[in-house]
């Protein structure tokens, strides 16, 4: 389980692998001591299994397995050397739960279709994100619930029909890979747990 609290940005090293496996290295600042081998760390939102660490500058390379699924339905496949990914490491009993409940099993991937600068003070803009989710997922996105984009736990703002928009403040955009995001980009979209289970009993009620 994760909180959707992004705690570094990693960069892609290498892809391999070709068809429904692929091997991703990635590089990020934690210390290796603290990974084991079969760990969970959120990459972008998926849940990947650190499969090797090793010792880098800065911290640590570690490498994660694409199979098909993730690959289906993530922005995974597009990766490649250079892509910069939001990082964040499973929780722990008795860690702060400062975001929401995120299980790093993403539903689909939404698309940004405007960005826009809402206020701007001492420590930079704010921006609002408008995005469009995939139509059998948009009933799950609920006006002042919660969302995972990129493993990010935001606050949806507003909701009509499949668009749906978010504010990023200032120290996100700046902590995440969000400051880099244009229209046209494609993110990985987890759905509230809370929400999606009480969609499936409805529909188990009604059936």
């Amino acid at each position: 389980m994760f909180t959707g609290l992004v705690s570094a940005v990693g960069t892609v090293v290498s892809v391999s692998g070709a068809g429904d496996l692929r091997r991703i290295v990635i590089r990020a600042p934690y210390d290796p001591a603290t990974i084991a081998l079969g760990a969970s760390i959120a990459c972008a939102g998926p849940c990947l299994t650190a499969v090797s660490v090793e010792p880098a500058e800065g911290g640590c390379s570690f490498a994660v397995d694409a199979a098909a699924e993730t690959l289906a339905r993530t922005t995974v496949g597009s990766w490649a050397a250079g892509t910069r990914i939001n990082l964040e490491r499973s929780l722990k009993i008795g860690d702060e739960l400062g975001g929401h409940l995120v299980t790093g099993h993403v539903d689909g991937v939404a698309e940004i279709v405007a960005r826009e600068t809402v206020t701007t003070g001492a420590w930079g803009p704010s921006e609002r994100f408008t995005l469009r989710a995939p139509v059998a997922l948009a009933k799950f996105i609920a006006e002042k619930g919660s969302v995972c984009l990129d493993g990010t736990s935001l606050t949806v703002n507003s909701v009509a029909d499949d668009l749906f928009s978010v504010l990023l403040i200032p120290h996100t955009l700046q902590v995440t890979t969000w400051g880099e995001r244009r229209d046209g980009d494609r993110l990985n979209l987890e759905v509230d747990l809370i929400a999606r289970y009480a969609a499936r009993l409805t529909e188990a009620r009604a059936g």
